[in-house]
């Protein structure tokens, strides 16, 4: 599975400035960069069929809830746990605020304690490529699609640079995002589908 989510935030909660706060955001960053990549992944693997079956699955529903109400949260993961099209899958690799200008990919905690073999293949990928927006650190367990379908037994990691200081605001605009750090996460996850 390749998944991202495509919604975005209904509300600003963490805007600077308190006016803001009930404004939904543009998510140009969390939400339209995994879904930018993915979709971009999609066209390829039409043109160029992998040499393994891939699911690509969008999630709605991610960034839904009132913040400390995680049952408002991963909607659409937690439809797609209960109603898995396929019984099975190898792995999961969720793409997620990945088009900051200044991109830093850190090992995501959860991912790496559960599933480091599938961590270090992507980051090693990533290495040999050249791509220096992956960093070979450890950032902190986020809470993301990725952790319900490791609930059901799918090995999953997020891929994820959560250090935006744009995050859950109306400044989350294209502008604040970069061609190059969606090419850079494309190009890793191209390695891994093909090579």
């Amino acid at each position: 599975i390749l998944c991202a989510h495509w919604d975005t935030r209904p509300r600003a909660d963490r805007d600077k400035i308190p006016e803001n706060r009930n404004k939904p955001i543009l998510g140009a960053n969390d939400g339209a960069s995994g879904t930018a990549v993915l979709l971009e992944l999609s066209r390829i693997m039409s043109k160029f069929p992998p040499p393994i079956t891939i699911d690509a699955v969008f999630f709605d529903g991610e960034d839904y809830g009132e913040e400390g109400n995680l049952d408002e949260y991963f909607l659409g993961s937690r439809y797609f746990s209960k109603n898995p099209p396929y019984q099975g899958y190898e792995c999961a690799i969720l793409l997620d605020m990945i088009g900051d200008r200044d991109l830093r990919i850190q090992k995501e905690e959860f991912s790496n304690y559960h599933f480091p073999d599938l961590v270090n293949d992507i980051w090693n990928r990533a290495r040999k490529l050249g791509i220096k927006q992956f960093d070979q650190s450890i950032y902190g367990e986020i809470l993301d699609d990725h952790r319900i379908l490791a609930e059901i037994g799918i090995p999953s990691i997020d891929i994820i640079d959560f250090d935006y200081q744009y995050w859950h605001t109306i400044q989350d605009t294209p502008d604040k995002c970069s061609s190059e750090s969606l090419k850079a996460v494309g190009e890793v996850i191209i390695d891994y589908i093909y090579f």
